[in-house]
């Protein structure tokens, strides 16, 4: 990780170090793909000199795109850290992929960040993906800010953008400020402040000359600037300026701007910042916003932290002397350094040489079990995408990486080691499309192992299940991108493997009573073989499970020998009948047999009870069950009718539809076999345009359509 720095921008400036809370501002980039979020990072640590020169994504060479993977796939697939220092604070980017199969890294950038920035393409538009993210920051009051990129592109409509913006994120959603044509009446020449009156002139390049406006640039801003101004006036704490702004009197918009920080940072005000960074366009003002409007980590509520055990512990502060409670966002393994743990301090101070306590519990349905360990962290480092600069702490409230720490996963609670502290995990997206790996030889298979071990420990949107029913190694993934990605790691790292299609766990049972007869008798030489049972077998209802019943009269089948019957019919339930599914739902009767007083034995016996099911099953009826899931999708409410369509034609069954409080969404119930959901979560985003999302649980087996069913025997063999 620390070497790849000859072919991105070099790095310009000294690691930033800040010794107080106040002096940091956590920001998570979030847009969609293409919207312009990885190079707008670039040029803003360009422009403080953080880089000498900013990379490309097209090129692979900007600082956020260090991960192989990323480059292989031509897309931004990590979350990524890239400090700079703008008026004496230290300014934490972190970049975030655009594409929904990696919610799980926004979400550890929302869990890192105290502000997010939206970044929106004045080309392409808000997405029906990027408002679920709005709505997301808006669940948990994360201010936010709106960045208008791309300017520069021939297909750039700023205004229709703002609009969009405004119509899909609501009315507190105002530019700050207003771009500037050149001479050409085409391009972006600069930005007029609606509450300064200020222009920033960029027609000779960046950084910009700062002059007065004039009269003509007035009038095209008067409507967008007082509604700025009535925004800002709504939201002061001093109750008497509305009335004296409608009385008519002139308000000095000066003093609006510590009213309109104060918005912003209260998450009640989102300001709209167009910016061009190819040119530089905006750059200075957007820096300008980050530093004075988002919430420093002393102003941001901190999650919820307990003992190891559960047991209740008193609010954290972000105080660089209280107890040492950090957690880790993001884990890698570079071949170079080992196991990068990117870390956000929560209270305390993290420091080289400490010793500290590694808390990971509530995963373990993901693949993560519960684990504790004390581990010595030899360096601290800043990180800036791929480049670990040391540094000698990290204070609350700011973002480090650690290195080579052996138990660390994405999660993770680091405190004290004398006082274990467990936070409380941020919520996650549950895998919902499998794909089954198979080493390709016997040889791949202890580094498939170790690799998915790796993946798995840094990934908690990827859950990895060994399914007990189909002998397949399943990993779920999030999409097919999420699923790309995971496969190039895999072979990147050496593993020689193949994907297989997903096998549902079905089950066997009867359809209706059945008779059978066992007969293993062999004699050749030596001590012989005989065991003859007789069974009745009949359905019960689903649920029930297995029943054996002994019946048997006058001895026919010696007593010691009736366990070993039963034995036998277990083993043939587990192993299937028909198709090499596990028999569920049975009641087996055992009425007579025949024992031989020396060629008798329990094997013998055990061949016997499982020949006898064989039998019963030939003369019976075999019936194959398949698991039945209740999904619940939430989509906009003009996607309703496509879904219920869509999965009328997965033999789904409708439970009914509900409308959310937000007047935009309804939730749809259905019933649907899992064998018609293995590519759902692919499906559905196509359906929705991105937005809709699903989950899933089991109610019950219930019979096949006898079509599919035969289909499946005669494959079976």
């Amino acid at each position: 990780m620390a070497q790849k720095t000859s072919e991105k921008g070099q790095a310009g400036a000294a690691a930033p170090v800040v010794t107080e809370p106040g002096r940091v501002r956590n920001v998570v980039l979030v847009g969609h793909s293409g919207a312009g979020k990885t190079t707008l990072v670039e040029a803003l640590l360009a422009a403080t000199g953080t880089i000498t020169r900013a990379g490309t994504v097209t090129d692979g060479t900007t600082v956020t795109d260090y991960d192989p993977a990323a480059v292989r796939q031509q897309r931004s697939v990590a979350l990524s850290c890239a400090p700079l220092v703008h008026q004496d604070v230290k300014v934490n980017l972190l970049d975030t992929p655009g594409f929904a199969d990696f919610v799980g890294e926004l979400r550890a950038g929302l869990r890192a960040a105290d502000a997010a920035l939206f970044v929106v393409s004045a080309v392409d538009g808000v997405d029906d993906a990027t408002i679920a993210l709005w709505e997301e920051c808006a669940a948990v009051g994360m201010p936010r800010a709106v960045a208008i990129t791309r300017l520069d592109h021939p297909r750039a409509d700023y205004e229709q953008v703002l609009q969009d913006c405004q119509e899909a994120f609501g009315e507190n959603v105002m530019p700050v400020y207003q771009p500037m044509l050149g001479d050409d009446g085409q391009s972006v020449a600069g930005l007029i402040g609606l509450v300064t009156l200020k222009v920033l002139d960029y027609s000779q390049g960046y950084p910009p000359a700062l002059r007065t406006a004039e009269a003509e640039h007035l009038n095209p801003i008067a409507d967008d600037r007082n509604q700025l101004i009535e925004g800002i006036i709504a939201e002061s704490e001093d109750e008497t300026l509305m009335d004296r702004y409608i009385g008519g009197e002139l308000i000095d918009t000066e003093a609006l701007i510590p009213d309109l920080e104060k918005a912003v940072a209260r998450g009640n005000f989102y300001p709209v910042i167009p910016v061009c960074a190819g040119t530089g366009v905006g750059l200075d003002a957007l820096l300008d916003g980050l530093v004075t409007s988002f919430p420093s980590p002393l102003e941001h509520d901190l999650p919820v932290v307990t003992g190891v055990d559960g047991s209740a512990r008193p609010p954290l502060t972000c105080d660089p002397g209280g107890p040492l409670v950090a957690e880790v966002v993001r884990t890698t393994i570079d071949r170079h350094v080992g196991r990068v743990s990117l870390v956000r301090v929560f209270s305390g101070t993290l420091r080289p040489d400490q010793t500290l306590h590694v808390s990971g519990h509530g995963l373990a349905e993901r693949g993560h079990p519960d684990h504790d360990a004390d581990e010595r962290v030899a360096h601290v480092y800043t990180p800036l995408g791929a480049t670990l600069r040391e540094v000698g702490s990290c204070v609350a409230g700011d973002i480090c990486a650690i290195t080579k720490s052996g138990s660390a996963e994405t999660g993770d609670t680091l405190s004290g080691k004398d006082d274990p502290l467990l936070m409380e995990p941020w919520s996650m997206p549950e895998p919902l499309l499998p794909i089954a790996v198979v080493a390709k030889t016997r040889s791949d298979e202890d580094a498939l192992a170790k690799n998915l071990a790796r993946l798995v420990a840094g990934d908690p949107t990827l859950r990895l299940e060994r399914n007990a029913d189909t002998h397949q190694l399943v990993l779920w993934t999030m999409g097919e991108s999420h699923a790309d990605v995971v496969l190039d790691r895999l072979r990147s790292g050496g593993v020689e493997l193949d994907t297989e299609p997903v096998k549902v766990a079905l089950r066997e049972t009867f359809g209706g009573p059945a008779k059978g007869h066992g007969r293993h008798v062999k004699q050749s030489g030596g001590h012989g073989q005989y065991a003859v049972c007789d069974i009745e077998v009949e359905p019960l209802p689903r649920g029930s499970g297995f029943e054996f019943v002994n019946r048997v009269v006058g001895g026919a089948v010696p007593h010691n020998y009736i366990p070993s019957v039963e034995k036998g019919v277990r083993a043939q339930l587990e192993k299937g009948i028909v198709a090499g599914y596990p028999v569920i739902d049975l009641r087996v009767t055992l009425f007579d047999g025949k024992a031989h007083s020396v060629d008798s034995s329990d094997a013998a016996f055990q061949t016997a009870g499982a020949l006898a099911l064989r039998e019963a099953a030939a003369a019976g009826q075999v019936t194959l069950l398949e698991p039945v899931d209740e999904i619940v999708v939430r989509v906009p409410d003009t996607y309703v009718g496509a879904v219920m369509s869509d999965l009328s034609s997965r033999r789904g069954r409708p439970l009914g539809t509900e409308s959310e409080a937000d007047g935009g969404h309804s939730l749809v119930r259905a019933e649907v076999p899992a064998t018609e959901l293995i590519r759902y979560a692919v499906e559905l985003r196509a359906l929705s345009s991105g937005a809709g999302t699903f989950s899933r649980t089991y109610v019950r087996h219930e019979p096949m359509p006898a079509h599919l069913a035969e289909a499946i025997k005669k494959a079976a063999g």
